[in-house]
């Protein structure tokens, strides 16, 4: 940790600063033999020497510099006082003249610190390359390291063909009538010609591509940078013509995989904890995302979010598509990932469990379900644009 030039630091410390607290949107790791210390807010990351890390954690409430210099007081006053504004410097330590301007911020993203705050604020503010250069860099590393492969196959498992997708149609009219259903028909079971459709519709390959970075799959969502990292699992309890079990599905040639039979698949509420409305659910579809193949086009982190869009898109998708089937989707992100990835042979790294649709026969007599009880539908109001009278 260089110093710099602390000079105007230094006489702040002896003057007008009247104490010092560590900031906190900070985060440590090791990067090869050396402590990071990183501000995932200001972006200003540095080596972690001991003494600074000894001042970091004592730190903790507000200290002033005496206080400092009476902790560490077998280290020189001017070479502590010459690290304090360093550290300030770098955005480690808060100055008590700045609470008010940086600290209370953080006050609202208490909850989520310091997990979702480091990967909100740390994939912020990118600097993006020129499009034509980064795709001509890409066309480079595919010809000396081709990217991975855009399917995933279990060479060993006993396959399902499955019918053609359906052609489901009327969007706008879909588009309006998709809800989040959790209730079900009793026991119905679903039509193996619907999860096929809403297998192809939603996770098929409906055209290859040939691009200069090779074959691109061509599918109903879109993908950051044509990645389509998301890989889609089938949890079959009650599908016609189908074993209950965990099935993979492969895209491009439109058939189940049995990678899991009933023995090892659990009911749903198993993977998606506490949420009783879907623990009847005959069918649950599980996203993982492979995360090399966006990872190969996108070293930044912030790429993280594209793979996260990216089966947002697809969790869309699939509740229209079932809309459009009469079905009653759902889907979520409340899952007992490393259960789901233990019972499907994942290793939560390189693939990891990520969203999670799920679709049931709509109960009898009710036009939409939202709640796991008899409790009635919540009242709905028309939006303000439909008040308002227009010129034809």
């Amino acid at each position: 940790m260089s110093p710099g030039d602390p000079a105007e630091d230094l006489r702040r410390v002896d003057s007008q600063v009247t104490g010092f607290l560590r900031a906190k949107p900070l985060a440590c790791y090791w990067e090869g033999g050396r402590l990071i210390v990183h501000n995932y807010h200001s972006g200003r990351r540095s080596f972690l020497p001991p003494l600074a890390a000894g001042i970091l954690t004592y730190c903790s409430t507000w200290r002033s510099a005496d206080d400092v210099c009476r902790r560490f007081r077998e280290y020189p006053a001017g070479s502590l006082k010459t690290l304090l504004a360093l550290l300030t410097r770098r955005t480690f330590l808060e100055r008590s003249l700045d609470r008010c301007s940086r600290l209370n911020v953080f006050e609202d993203w208490a909850d989520w610190m310091p997990d979702a705050a480091l990967f909100h604020f740390g994939t912020k503010n990118v600097q993006y390359g020129e499009t034509g250069a980064m795709l001509r860099e890409l066309v480079r590393k595919a010809r000396r390291n081709p990217p991975p492969s855009p399917l995933k196959r279990y060479p060993k498992a006993r396959r399902t063909v499955l019918p053609p997708a359906q052609d489901a149609s009327g969007l706008a009219k879909v588009l309006k009538e998709r809800r989040t259903w959790r209730q079900f028909a009793g026991s119905a079971s679903i039509a193996l010609r619907d999860a096929a459709t809403l297998l192809g519709l939603t996770w098929g390959v409906q055209r290859w591509a040939e691009t200069r970075l090779g074959r691109a799959a061509l599918k109903t969502s879109p993908s950051g940078g044509g990645r389509h990292p998301i890989e889609a699992y089938l949890l079959a309890r009650r599908v016609e013509g189908l074993e209950s079990g965990w099935y993979h599905y492969d895209p491009d040639s439109h058939e189940l995989e049995l990678v899991a039979s009933s023995g090892r698949a659990r009911t749903p509420l198993s993977y998606l904890p506490r949420q009783i409305g879907y623990s009847r659910a005959p069918a649950v579809f599980i996203m993982s995302a492979v995360f090399a193949r966006t990872r190969w086009a996108y070293k930044t982190p912030r790429a993280y979010r594209v793979v996260l869009l990216d089966a947002g898109h697809l969790g869309q998708t699939f509740c229209l598509v079932a809309t459009a089937l009469g079905l009653a989707p759902f889907c979520s992100a409340a899952l007992a990932d490393s259960r789901i990835e233990r019972d499907l042979g994942l290793d939560g790294i390189s693939e990891s469990v990520i969203y999670a649709c799920g679709v049931g026969v709509r109960p009898a007599g009710v036009e939409w379900a939202p709640w796991p009880d008899e409790r009635p539908l919540p009242r709905v109001l028309p939006p303000a644009s439909a008040k308002i009278k227009r010129k034809r």
